[in-house]
């Protein structure tokens, strides 16, 4: 059946030039036309031929790109050479002599190409896509399905857990409350025994005094003195009262002891978890470092160098006074040690300063503006570099003081927790010497060391075994690796400074080799930390300035 004119629009195929329906076609031009624009086309196009025929009898063919050169010609070539469409005008004329390729078989085989390409993507791709959706629709479901239970789970376990602590206290209050009663029972025993004596006692002073005034010889006489069973007081009770003693390790340990009754409460720490996932996202090197700062401190020379959270790190130098100064270079508080001057600095969590006094063998706490020991070393050891840990515990290296032995030692409180200083060989693991451990532990467990007697960073797990050492080959400097003070960062890098080469090496957890870090003018680097955005503060010794760096994104 033919179409007609209604039909045509009905089905919404319309003269490419304007919007009445299509009756007419060009096959040379492949346009759709309407009986009003058949001539203006021929008229616009008349260097071209065309053949006009009735839409239902139209040839679809190629349409070749018009001739950017040569007006109504089309490019039906291609010249290779020039990678330019080309019509024939173009191959007498500058493109003579060129080789060329038809347009039509470039048409063809792109088309093949494109259908191969949709074929794949319709047929494969998509379809692995939709199974991916479908399994990762499936893994969200389980997922949230099971945190779910577990939070469910976690609130079960909340309940008994506070029913266990309820326990805990509901007998140490019926213990006390017995103790009380205990207690109360004798001391009123031993009051009542007191107090009724004293109404005789009264009567008998009153009776003695009317004697004494008396005339009547055999009234005196007669009297027998109780003089000495009044003396003779009743005993007093030992009452011994109970302690009621209470340890707290924060983040660790709770325990409280009344008597023979004990009740502990430990926790894991959890900060390998919570530190590394959720606190520090994924960190990358930056190609080069810069140094946003350089700080003028006074401390000449400068020692040693700990991070105060963001904007502010305390120094120390050769003097009894620990400084806070601010990025600015303005000093916001102070602390006057109990030693010359002190041998290592590190904070604590909560922002206390700890430092270490070698002369007296102690680690020592500044709270509120007054120091507590917190640590005394044995005899013949003495403290030097010092870290305090995410799970509140401090590390120590110790040297003898004749400097034949280095060691560290891990503390709780006060109580050592870990001793490493040799290896399952028996072989002591730090070489003794008269330069101390730097020390530091990094958010894997390990705790790492420069071994400066060594020239060596020692890593131990924190079984105290040997994961690796690291003696500065891989860097290729110039002069011998010198290594001095160590810390880590949130990505677990190992930061270490050489002061041979005046620059820092950057170590992944596992000892590789990373990069150096020697163009900020590093000279004797002579303090080392990290704020809690992840900049490195750099303590110079000479010159007593502090160098802030960005060395990750």
């Amino acid at each position: 059946m033919m179409a007609t004119p209604s039909s045509w629009a009905q089905h919404g195929i319309t003269c490419d030039f304007c919007d009445n329906p299509n009756q007419k076609f060009c096959n040379i031009c492949q346009v759709s036309l309407c009986l009003d624009c058949v001539s203006k086309h021929v008229e616009k196009f008349k260097s071209l031929a065309h053949d006009i025929v009735p839409f239902t009898k139209r040839k679809i063919k190629l349409v070749f790109p018009d001739c950017e050169i040569h007006p109504n010609e089309r490019c039906e070539a291609h010249c290779k050479k020039c990678d330019v469409p080309v019509c024939l005008k173009c191959i007498l004329g500058p493109h003579n002599g060129h080789r060329y390729e038809d347009m039509s078989e470039i048409f063809n085989k792109k088309k093949k190409d494109i259908e191969k390409e949709t074929q794949e993507i319709e047929s494969n791709i998509i379809p692995q896509y939709e199974k991916k959706n479908e399994e990762t629709e499936n893994e969200l479901s389980i997922t949230i399905t099971k945190f779910d239970e577990m939070a469910k789970e976690k609130e079960k376990h909340r309940k008994f857990w506070h029913q266990e602590v309820d326990t805990i206290f509901n007998k140490l209050g019926s213990l006390l409350n017995a103790m009380k009663e205990n207690h109360l029972t004798v001391l009123k025993s031993h009051q009542s025994k007191v107090k009724n004596r004293i109404p005789d006692m009264t009567q008998r002073v009153q009776q003695n005094k009317e004697i004494i005034k008396s005339k009547n010889v055999s009234a005196v006489t007669n009297y027998e003195s109780k003089l000495g069973e009044n003396r003779n007081m009743p005993a007093d009770i030992d009452v011994k009262m109970p302690s009621l003693k209470t340890n707290t390790v924060q983040g660790s340990e709770l325990s409280l002891e009344l008597e023979e009754y004990m009740a502990t409460l430990q926790q894991i720490s959890l900060s390998g978890l919570a530190d590394d996932v959720y606190k520090s996202p994924i960190r990358k090197l930056l190609d080069k470092v810069s140094v946003i700062a350089t700080i003028p401190t006074e401390v000449n020379p400068l020692f040693h160098v700990a991070c105060v959270g963001v904007d502010e790190a305390w120094v120390s130098g050769e003097d009894k006074t620990i400084r806070r100064v601010d990025i600015h270079g303005s000093v916001r508080d102070t602390a006057t040690t109990t030693c010359i001057w002190p041998n290592g600095i590190t904070v604590t969590r909560q922002g206390e300063l700890v430092y270490s006094d070698g002369r007296n063998r102690t680690v020592n706490i500044v709270r509120h503006g007054r120091t507590e020991t917190l640590i005394t070393a044995p005899r013949d050891w003495k403290p030097d570099r010092l870290c305090c840990t995410e799970s509140g515990e401090i590390l120590v290296s110790m040297g003898t003081t004749d400097d034949s032995q280095n060691k560290i030692v891990r503390y709780q409180g006060h109580t050592v927790k870990q001793e490493i200083d040799r290896g399952e060989n028996g072989e002591p693991i730090y070489k003794g010497g008269k330069y101390p451990l730097y020390v530091v532990k990094n958010n894997n467990k390990d705790i790492c060391a420069s071994d400066c007697n060594a020239d060596t960073v020692v890593v131990v797990g924190k079984s105290g075994r040997v994961r690796f050492r690291y003696d500065g080959t891989p860097a290729r400097r110039k002069n011998s690796f010198y290594p001095k003070h160590i810390v880590t960062d949130s990505m677990s890098q190992i930061i270490v400074a050489d002061i041979n080469n005046d620059c820092l090496h950057i170590l992944d957890q596992n000892g590789h080799f990373l990069r150096c870090v020697d163009n900020c003018g590093l000279d004797d680097a002579n303090g080392l930390s990290v704020d809690s955005e992840g900049r490195l503060w750099v303590g110079l010794r000479e010159s007593g300035e502090l160098k802030v760096i960005q060395y990750m994104e």
